[in-house]
C-alpha cells in the first residue's frame, strides 16, 4: 500500500512557503480599542476553521471586516472538547471530516486574509493535544506570530508548559489570550489576568459552551471589576451569549467586549443545511448581534 507521508509533508512544506517573512506585517494591534466612552462593548465571534470551508470562510472574514467585528476566535478544529457545547463540536466534526483544516492549513489561510483586513484582529485557538503536541513549541508560535495571527489563545495547555509558552509569545511579540471562570479561585483569576496580552478571556460560568449563567452576564460587574486590579489588557466575556441583549449586558458589566460562540457557529450551520448563502446570511447574524450605539 502506498505510504501518504511525501504528499502530507509536501502539502505543510507548501503552506509554510506560502507565508510571508514576519517582517512582512507589523506589530500585532490591539483588541477592543477605540471604543466611544460610555458606548458599547466590543464584538468577538467564534468560529471553526474549515466550517464553512475556507474559501468561503474567507469571503466570511472580510465581511465581518466590513461591518465592524473587532475579533475573530479562529479555531483550528480538533474533535471532541470538553469544554464544547453540541453546537460547537458538530461544526469541529464537519470541519474535520471536511479534512483541509489543520494548523498548517490555518496559517496559511490568515496569512492570506490578514493583509486585506482594516479593523478585524484575529485571535488565533489552537489545542495542544491535537495541534502543537509533536511540534516545537517556540518555532511553532513564531510560524504563528509570521503567519499575521493578533493573538494566541492555548487551548487545554499542561499547567508545567505555561512559562514557557509565555517565554516563545514574548519571544514571538505575539500577545497571548489567557482564560478564568468567574468561579475560580481569587488567585486563579488574577494570576490569567496578569498574564493577559491580547484580552483575557472571562468565562461566564462553569460548563460547557452555550450556555448562560443564572444570574445573567451584567451580575459579573463585581468580578470584572476584581480584574481590573491585575490588568491593563481588555476584558472579554464568553460562554451564553448569544443575541444583542447578552452583548449589551455584558456592556453593562464593564467588559471590553463579549464573545459569541455557540450561536455564531449554529447560524453558519443553518445556513449550510439549508443550502443559503452563508456570508449573506451570516451577515445578518452579525447586524442583529452588534449593538447599538456609536463604535
Amino acid at each position: 500500500m502506498p505510504s501518504t507521508a511525501p504528499a502530507a509533508t509536501t502539502t505543510a512544506a507548501a503552506a509554510r512557503a506560502a507565508r510571508p517573512h514576519p517582517a512582512a506585517y507589523p506589530a500585532p494591534a490591539p483588541f477592543f480599542t477605540g471604543r466611544a466612552p460610555g458606548g458599547p462593548p466590543g464584538l468577538a465571534l467564534f468560529l471553526n476553521a474549515g466550517d464553512p470551508p475556507l474559501p468561503v470562510l474567507h469571503d466570511l472574514v472580510l465581511m465581518l471586516d466590513q461591518e465592524g467585528v473587532d475579533c475573530l476566535e479562529l479555531a483550528v478544529p480538533f474533535p471532541d472538547s470538553v469544554t464544547d457545547g453540541p453546537v460547537v463540536r458538530r461544526s469541529a466534526r464537519r470541519a474535520l471530516e471536511a479534512g483541509g483544516a489543520d494548523l498548517d492549513d490555518v496559517l496559511a489561510f490568515i496569512a492570506g486574509v490578514r493583509p486585506h483586513l482594516a479593523h478585524l484582529r484575529i485571535a488565533l485557538l489552537a489545542d495542544w493535544s491535537h495541534s502543537l503536541k509533536h511540534r516545537d513549541l517556540a518555532a511553532t508560535t513564531g510560524e504563528i506570530a509570521s503567519a499575521g495571527a493578533d493573538g494566541l489563545l492555548l487551548h487545554a495547555l499542561p499547567p508545567r508548559l505555561r512559562e514557557e509558552h509565555l517565554e516563545s509569545a514574548r519571544a514571538a511579540g505575539l500577545p497571548v489570550v489567557t482564560t478564568c471562570y468567574a468561579s475560580s479561585p481569587a488567585e486563579v483569576r488574577a494570576q490569567a489576568a496578569a498574564q493577559a496580552g491580547a484580552y483575557l478571556y472571562l468565562v461566564a460560568h462553569y460548563g460547557r459552551s452555550g450556555t448562560a449563567p443564572a444570574a445573567g452576564h451584567a451580575a459579573l460587574a463585581q468580578t470584572v471589576t476584581d480584574l481590573r486590579a491585575h490588568t491593563t489588557s481588555p476584558i472579554a466575556v464568553g460562554f451564553g451569549v448569544s443575541t444583542r441583549q447578552d452583548v449589551e449586558a455584558v456592556g453593562a458589566s464593564g467588559a471590553d467586549a463579549a464573545i459569541i460562540g455557540s450561536a455564531a457557529v449554529a447560524a453558519v450551520e443553518r445556513a449550510q443545511e439549508a443550502g443559503l448563502d452563508v456570508t449573506g446570511t451570516f451577515r445578518t447574524f452579525v447586524r442583529s448581534v452588534l449593538p447599538e450605539g456609536p463604535h
